[in-house]
C-alpha cells in the first residue's frame, strides 16, 4: 500500500492530521505513515504522547524520497527501538521516523559486518560470534539497535563503536545519501559529530580473528553481568546519566541518597541507581521530573552536574502542539 492510499484515523483532540498533504507530495513513497500515532508502545519507558506522523520508510532510497520532499519547516525526529528514550507526554510535533525491516540486514563477509541501523546491537554481536569474530561482545551489553550506536558511540564492558566501525552511511535532512568514515564521525564519549539531522542507516564493522568458544564466554559473561546488576526485566530506558570523568554516574547517585527515590509511579533502581524505572502508570513528567530532582541533589551534594544520556523528546502534556489545535 502506498502512503497516497494509506486512510489516516482522524486527529481527534491530538496534532493536526498532515498525513493527505505529505501523501500527495509524494506519490511514489513506498513506506507508511500514520497521523497521531502512539509512540508509547515504542518505547521501554511505555510512556508518552503520539506522533504528529509516523513514517517508517521501506529502504534507504524510500527514506531518501521522504526527506527531499518533506517541507524544510517540518521537525523531523528519529527513534530507534526505544531503549533509551522518553517521550514526552504531549507528544513529538511534525515527523518521527522510526527505521524498521528495510533497515535490518546483517551480513558478514571475511574480518567485515554490515548491519543495517534498525539492526538491534545484540544481533551484531551474535553474528559476530558466529563468525568468530572478536571485538564485539560490548554490543551485548546494549539494549538498543545500530543507529543509535553510532549516533551516540555507543559502549558497554569496555568497547565502544568507534572500536569496530569503518564507515557509516546516511540520509541528510535534504534528502542526499552521505558516507562516513571513522574519522569523519567525530568520536568522543557518548557522542559523535555528525550533524544531527543526518539519518543513519547502515554501517560497516571490522573484527579480527578470535576463538567462538571464547567469543560465546565473554558474551555470556556480559549477560550474567547485566541480568545480576540491572533492572533489565523492568520498565526502564537504560542508563541515565552520562559518566562523568574520572567516577561513576550511579556512585554519585547513590552519594546523594537517591536509590529507591520515587516520583509518583516513577522510581530510582534499587538495584542500579543510574536506571529509572516506570513502576506501572507513570508518567514522562513523572519519570524526566524524577531525573531531573536527581541531577539537583548530585549537584547539592558532590558538586557534579550530571548530564542526561537518556534522550527527551517532544512537548509536555498541555503544551500548545505546533500546527496542531
Amino acid at each position: 500500500m502506498s502512503a497516497a492510499q494509506e486512510t489516516a484515523a482522524p486527529a481527534g483532540d491530538g496534532f493536526a492530521d498532515m498525513v493527505p498533504e505529505l501523501a500527495a507530495r509524494m506519490p511514489g513513497l513506498r513506506g507508511s505513515l500514520a497521523a497521531n500515532a502512539s509512540l508509547a508502545d515504542l518505547t521501554w519507558f511505555r510512556v508518552g504522547g503520539p506522533a504528529q506522523v509516523l513514517f517508517l520508510p521501506a529502504d534507504a532510497d524510500d527514506l531518501a524520497l521522504f526527506l527531499a520532499a518533506l517541507p524544510a519547516e517540518v521537525p523531523v525526529t528519529v527513534v530507534g527501538l526505544g531503549s533509551n528514550l522518553i517521550v514526552r507526554d504531549g507528544g513529538v510535533p511534525g515527523v518521527v521516523i522510526r527505521l524498521g525491516r528495510g533497515f535490518t540486514e546483517v551480513s558478514v563477509a571475511g574480518h567485515r559486518i554490515t548491519a543495517g541501523a534498525g539492526v538491534p546491537d545484540v544481533k551484531v554481536a551474535r553474528a559476530a560470534a558466529d563468525a568468530g569474530l572478536a571485538g564485539f561482545s560490548f554490543l551485548r551489553g546494549i539494549p538498543g539497535a545500530i543507529g543509535g550506536a553510532l549516533r551516540m558511540n555507543g559502549g558497554a564492558y569496555g568497547g565502544e563503536t568507534k572500536d569496530v566501525l569503518v564507515a557509516a552511511e546516511g540520509v541528510t535532512r535534504a534528502g542526499a545519501k552521505v558516507r562516513f568514515s571513522n574519522a569523519d564521525m567525530g568520536f568522543t564519549y557518548r557522542h559523535c559529530g555528525v550533524p544531527e539531522d543526518v539519518i543513519f542507516t547502515r554501517a560497516e564493522f571490522e573484527g579480527r580473528p578470535g576463538d567462538p568458544a571464547a567469543i560465546a564466554a565473554e558474551m555470556a559473561r556480559i549477560t550474567e553481568s547485566r541480568e545480576a546488576t540491572q533492572p533489565i526485566k523492568s520498565r526502564t530506558g537504560g542508563s541515565t546519566f552520562k559518566n562523568p570523568p574520572g567516577t561513576s554516574a550511579w556512585k554519585l547517585v547513590d552519594a546523594a541518597g537517591c536509590r529507591g527515590l520515587t516520583i509518583g509511579r516513577a522510581q530510582v533502581s534499587e538495584l542500579h541507581t543510574n536506571f529509572l524505572i516506570n513502576l506501572g502508570g507513570a508518567t514522562a513528567a513523572e519519570i524526566e521530573g524524577l531525573g531531573e530532582e536527581v541531577r539537583r541533589r548530585v549537584k547539592a551534594h558532590s558538586g557534579v552536574e550530571l548530564e542526561w544520556e537518556i534522550k527527551r523528546i517532544g512537548i509536555p502534556a498541555g503544551a500548545p502542539p505546533a500546527g496542531g489545535h
